[in-house]
């Protein structure tokens, strides 16, 4: 069960890593002072990301979770 908590916990960093990514894309597209169109659209794909992110970082702390339980 050691394998199934390491291996959920760098699933969540792969998570976390993901919503630094898009957090900084939005960041870089605001400071970049895009288009209202442009902008909308980057907004867009970062969110994307995100939510994908954060779904990885989720399952990551479910596999830990079992983990725990099952150790």
């Amino acid at each position: 069960m050691e394998l199934l908590i390491v291996i959920g916990a760098v699933i969540s960093v792969i998570g976390l890593v993901g919503l630094v990514v898009s957090a900084l894309r939005v960041l870089r597209a605001k400071r970049a002072g895009l288009a209202d169109e442009d902008l909308r659209e980057t907004v867009r794909r970062a969110m994307v990301l995100n939510f994908g992110a954060l779904m990885l970082s989720a399952f990551g702390l479910i596999m830990v979770v079992v983990g725990v339980i099952l150790a």
